[in-house]
């Protein structure tokens, strides 16, 4: 069960385990419009079972019918990642062996809807991948294992999500044989130790200059690329894909740019000088800074716009 591309290499590995597990179905979301053009297309999920010839199913919620559907498949194990649906307890007690999930952090912390985002934007040097039982609490069931990673400099959200998507079949590769026979152990999560982060939206990717560099760089790295970090200058929202902080010496007005160099550029902040490496204006494409000016020339002295950044 999963609606979301970070799942495909999860996917890949267990239709590589044929000898130990076969897929008998694959549920997901039902198709959504996407794009620009807003035209309903199939996720990369279902787009991934049809072309290994499995069953895809895409309810809406399960009412007694799709329950009904999903106990007749008898199933040993439910694996979910990234599903998108709540669970009624009725699904969490079919499989004979057991419901697991994949979570995108180091459970306890950052229980939620937006896991890798929150790690990179608050600056969080590691998280990781955990295996858990599922129960009806949000990512509250015991941990059954985890795989943890750095995260780097100028990590975003984009390049840490495919890091982890990567990760999460070496959870699978170590852990079925114990699933498939019930041998496998799971550990309670410590209640004291949780933390919780919530669901992204549009206005998150607001900027508030008086605020330090370091968080700033973190914010914007961590929202790349949904939902985006963006900027007011002279009447333009400009979108910032990337960044690094330094310490300055120096002080200046939050907003305040303070340099337009071949690779960054560099605006004043509340502590440090904040380092826009990636620009992109609206209609245009994301580009390097050094790129980016040619077309879009930004003379020293002007300020960007502070405006209210949600915790």
């Amino acid at each position: 069960m999963g609606s979301d591309v970070i799942a495909v290499p999860t996917l890949n590995s267990l239709s590589g385990m044929q000898s130990q597990v076969g897929i008998e179905a694959v549920y997901t979301q039902p198709d959504r419009a996407r794009g620009r053009g807003e035209k309903v297309q199939p996720n990369a999920i279902k787009t991934w079972a049809k072309e290994h010839g499995l069953p895809v199913v895409q309810p809406d919620g399960f009412g007694n019918d799709e329950i009904q559907r999903l106990l007749n498949l008898k199933p040993d194990i439910i694996l979910v990642m990234a599903y998108g649906h709540l669970l009624p307890q009725v699904i969490l007690d079919a499989a004979s062996q057991g419901i697991y999930n994949i979570h995108t952090s180091l459970l306890p912390k950052l229980r939620g809807a937006s896991p890798v985002e929150t790690a990179v934007a608050t600056g969080m040097m590691e998280s990781g991948v955990s295996l858990m039982k599922l129960v009806l609490k949000m990512d509250a069931g015991p941990i059954c294992d985890q795989e943890r990673l750095r995260i780097t400099s100028l990590e975003t959200a984009g390049s840490y999500r495919e890091k982890l998507a990567l990760a999460s079949p070496l959870l699978m590769q170590r852990n079925l044989s114990a699933m498939l026979d019930g041998s496998i152990e799971s550990e309670p999560q410590d209640e004291q130790a949780v933390s919780y982060c919530r669901l992204l939206v549009k206005q998150d990717g607001q900027l508030d200059f008086s605020q330090s560099a370091r968080v700033l760089s973190n914010r914007i790295n961590g929202l790349n690329p949904w939902p985006g970090c963006y900027a007011l200058l002279e009447g333009v929202d400009l979108k910032v894909g990337l960044a690094s902080w330094s310490e300055s010496d120096d002080a200046y007005e939050p907003g305040q740019i303070v340099e337009c160099s071949t690779n960054r550029v560099c605006v004043g902040t509340g502590e440090g000088l904040l380092n826009m490496l990636n620009l992109q204006k609206p209609g245009g494409k994301m580009l390097q800074a050094e790129i980016f000016l040619r077309g879009y020339p930004i003379n020293l002295g002007l300020r960007f716009v502070s405006r209210e950044m949600h915790a």
